[in-house]
């Protein structure tokens, strides 16, 4: 089985942060709350300001909860300057600001703070607010990951799988995966099945990637449910079972997964694994592939286009996607194209041409469509997404 990658950007799947314990609730209604925070009580004045950033007794109101986040930092109180941090970092109830970001983050994080170290990490990372400095965000994810944070544990998997800003160590990146996996963490989960899959830092043991999948795609993870979707297609690691295969490997193609997509095209064309012969259906889901930029798809719907059934043959269509893959590099399509030209008419010629034009045109600019995941605004110990890098899918 070809060794999986690891894939850079942010993976393109929405998780809300987690929550993590906070200073003790202080009690009484918003008024008796306020009323304290007024007084000075610095717990009280953390706790007014999550009613207001979470709506709880009163309307949600962001400045106000950036107010007294402040307040009660100022003061030195370590979680609400991690949530500062977060105010300026998310330009919530605050203008954004990044340097800012980083300089709540830095104090809250030199008082021990996990989640304030974490997100610093993931500053470093990235070069916002600070220069790039991969050493140093190792240096933060490991006081984190060490403190039991799931996010540090996670991406300090993938620096040391990566060797980013040390040396690249597998067997290291299992232990860091299996800890924040174990604390529920789905791109740990996949990665450690991943790992196991390919007897990366682990012997190998497909009966485990398969449970470790297994957990992820019942989560809806795409990348999951295609691996799974395989797995069990050709019995690795679980009984062979066609129905299964196509149930998991539809999950992840209905989740707009190209690879899964192009799968599910292939299964259509050749009839395989259950999925009856459907020309129709395998050009929609290698198209739906294809117009992701899925080279593979692109490949295989410009040669179904060009050598398939009489119902599905169409020269100008095989022409834009022949184009467009031998443009990514597909010798076997740069091939199929010149034999093509040889029986198309000057008007398809011109006909497919428009049409690559337009794809080129309004196919998205490198790295345009690669977004932070989504996610609510939990004060004082809502973890930023870090970068949540997986192993790469391969199809068997």
């Amino acid at each position: 089985m070809p060794t999986k990658t690891l894939l850079t950007g942010f993976f393109a799947f929405c998780l809300l942060c987690a929550t993590v314990q906070s200073h003790a609730e202080t009690p009484g209604s918003f008024e008796e709350v306020k009323a304290k925070a007024e007084a000075g009580d610095i717990v009280a004045q953390n706790h007014l300001a999550m009613m207001f950033a979470k709506g709880q007794g009163v309307a949600t109101n962001f400045v106000e909860a950036a107010k007294w986040f402040q307040k009660a930092a100022d003061k030195g109180d370590a979680e609400s300057m991690a949530s500062l941090g977060q105010c300026y970092g998310e330009g919530k109830g605050l203008r954004q600001n990044t340097a800012e970001a980083v300089k709540w983050y830095r104090k809250a994080a030199e008082k021990g703070d996990a989640m304030a170290q974490s997100n610093l990490g993931v500053f470093y990372l990235e070069g916002k607010g600070v220069p790039q400095d991969s050493t140093e965000a190792i240096k933060w994810f490991r006081k984190a990951a060490e403190q039991g944070n799931v996010n540090a544990q996670y991406n300090l998997g993938v620096c040391c799988d990566k060797g980013n800003g040390l040396s690249q160590d597998h067997a290291e990146a299992v232990n860091w995966y299996r800890k924040a996996a174990e604390q529920g963490d789905p791109y740990a989960q996949y990665n450690l099945g991943s790992s196991y899959d390919n007897g990366q830092g682990v012997h190998q043991d497909q009966g485990e990637a398969v449970k470790w999948y297994r957990k992820v795609a019942e989560q809806c993870v795409p990348e999951a449910q295609n691996d799974l979707g395989y797995c069990c297609a050709h019995g690795e690691g679980s009984p062979q079972d066609y129905a299964e295969a196509g149930k998991w490997i539809r999950k992840a193609a209905e989740q707009a997964y190209p690879p899964a997509q192009r799968a599910v095209g292939s299964w259509y064309e050749k009839g395989l694994h259950g999925f009856a012969l459907d020309y129709v259906e395998a050009v929609k889901w290698y198209r739906k592939a294809a117009e992701q930029g899925d080279l593979e798809a692109q490949c295989a719907l410009g040669a179904f286009y060009y050598t398939g059934d009489n119902s599905i043959k169409d020269y100008t269509a095989a022409f834009k996607w022949l184009n467009v893959a031998a443009a990514q590099g597909s010798k076997d399509s740069a091939r199929m194209l010149d034999e093509l030209k040889l029986f198309m008419s000057p008007k398809e010629v011109s006909e497919g041409q428009r049409l690559v034009r337009e794809f080129v045109l309004r196919k998205p600019q490198s790295g345009a469509t690669t977004t932070e995941a989504s996610h609510e605004f939990v004060p004082v110990k809502g973890e930023l997404i870090p970068i949540k890098e997986v192993h790469e899918p391969t199809s068997r």
